[in-house]
Parts: structure tokens; C-alpha cells; sequence
């Protein structure tokens, strides 16, 4: 990878690692459009850039994910039991979507489940909906329920399922900075499950560039693991002194560019 490519990612990376600190939210997201971006630049076809996309942004939140938690840890907001609950979950959605699905399902395809997701977690940034004060988290088999279309549709964009796991705890009148903390201890065993099935499910795949590991591109994971590991402990500090609501609508805005360039690569495909 020639240097202007790696420090470029590196960038993205530190900008996506920030967010998932601050937001618990949308770093693999921001990730995939540029990988793609990137990949097709060097000549890798469409459908399968759009899968090493997702696999390799997926693959950089295990570490964003560690360096995140432990800052959200040290503020006491991690609310680990709930986190637990939902892991037997994770790692079932993460299987089937990683191994089973993900290998079998067309990237353009991809492309456009990404868009739809993305675009529905870009509105959801503009709503500030408060739930009911009486409910309450479900027990271990509704969280067991909960965990498993986490680990699926994470397995599927390539984020670490906070787009789910942030809104269905505040759902349940878990105070946001709670939620954050939470979701961001969840990302660790989704990227952790996923990455391993994308590595199984792409390995000997026709077309991969040099130096990757299965469906994920090791030179892209490495420029921004590189950067994002050190932000996202500023983002998960500085969620505790932003307006965090204001930021999330901001961040929606972002997220709708990046779902429309993705609905226009899934459909050019098709």
C-alpha cells in the first residue's frame, strides 16, 4: 500500500475510532464507504470490495473496542451484567451472518442492506423519543433474543452493533451514557466473532488482494487500528462534557452521504 493510501486511512480511522468512543456508534459504518472506495481504486472488483469492506472495518473495532470499554470502565458506566446476558446471543447472530450468509450472498446486495441501515440509523439520530418510564430490560432469554439480531446484523454492515444496542437499552430506560458504555463492551466479542467467520468464509476466495487474511485486508486494518485506538478514549471521555444529542444529529447528516453513495454502488452492481 503506497503511503498516501495508508495515512489517508489512518485519518479515517481516528476520526471513526472518536466516534465510537463518543457516540458508542458508527465507526465500522464510517470505515466502509473508503475501504470500498479505496479497494476499487486498486483495481479489486466492486461486489468483492464491498465484502472485504465490511469484513475489515468489522476487524479494527476489536481493537477500537478495547480501548474504548476500558475508558468507559474507569467512569464506572459499563452496566457488565447486561453486557453478558447478551454475548450467547451475539455469538450465534454473528455465525450465522458472518460464516453462513456473508459468504453466500452477492456484494451489491451487501451494498444495499448497508444503505438501508444506515440510512434508518441516520433518522434515528434526529429523534430524541423517550420511552415508556415503566419498562424495563427483558430477562435472559429476551436479552439471548436481543444478542442474536445484534450479532446478525452487525455481521452484515460491518459496525459493531451499537446502532441496535444503544437505542434498544435507552428503549428500556438505561440512561444514555450507560448505554454507551455498554454497547461499547458488546463490540469487543461481535468483532471478535465476526472477524473470525469472515477470515473462515473468505479464505482461498478468487481475486483478494496481497496480504489478506480471508475477506479481511490486513494493510487497511493495520493503517487504522493504528489511529483509531488512540482516539476512542477521547471520544468516550469527551461524551461525558459534549452535547452528545446535537453531535448525534450532525453525525446523521454524515450518515445519510454515506448511505446514498452506498445504495448508488449496490445498484450500479445489480
Amino acid at each position: 500500500m503506497p503511503i498516501e493510501g495508508f495515512l489517508v486511512l489512518a485519518v479515517v480511522g481516528a476520526v471513526a475510532g472518536f466516534l465510537a468512543g463518543l457516540l458508542g456508534i458508527g465507526g465500522g459504518l464510517l470505515m466502509v464507504p473508503f475501504i470500498s472506495y479505496y479497494l476499487a481504486a486498486q483495481g479489486v472488483g466492486a461486489a468483492l470490495g464491498v465484502k472485504m469492506a465490511i469484513a475489515t472495518a468489522m476487524a479494527t473495532i476489536l481493537i477500537t473496542s478495547i480501548s474504548s470499554v476500558r475508558a468507559h470502565h474507569r467512569l464506572g458506566k459499563v452496566r457488565w451484567p447486561v453486557a453478558l446476558s447478551l454475548v450467547p446471543g451475539v455469538w450465534l447472530g454473528s455465525m450465522v451472518a458472518s460464516v453462513w450468509i456473508f459468504s453466500t450472498i452477492k456484494g451489491g446486495v451487501l451494498a444495499v442492506v448497508f444503505s438501508v441501515f444506515v440510512g434508518f440509523l441516520a433518522t434515528q439520530m434526529y429523534i430524541d423519543r423517550k420511552p415508556k418510564p415503566s419498562r424495563q430490560l427483558p430477562g435472559p432469554w429476551g436479552l439471548g433474543g436481543v444478542g442474536s439480531l445484534i450479532g446478525l446484523v452487525s455481521g452484515l454492515v460491518g459496525a459493531g452493533g451499537a446502532f441496535i444496542t444503544v437505542p434498544f437499552l435507552t428503549w428500556c430506560n438505561m440512561p444514555i451514557h450507560q448505554a454507551v458504555a455498554t454497547s461499547a463492551a458488546l463490540g469487543f466479542p461481535i468483532a471478535l466473532f465476526n472477524a473470525l467467520g469472515y477470515v473462515y468464509s473468505g479464505w482461498g476466495t478468487e481475486g483478494l488482494p496481497t496480504a489478506s487474511l480471508g475477506y479481511v485486508w490486513v494493510p487497511a486494518w493495520l493503517a487504522m487500528t493504528s489511529c483509531s485506538m488512540l482516539t476512542a478514549p477521547w471520544g468516550a471521555r469527551s461524551a461525558q462534557k459534549l452535547p452528545v444529542q446535537k453531535l448525534k444529529q450532525i453525525f446523521g447528516t454524515l450518515l445519510l452521504l454515506i448511505s446514498a453513495y452506498m445504495l448508488r454502488m449496490g445498484l450500479s452492481q445489480s
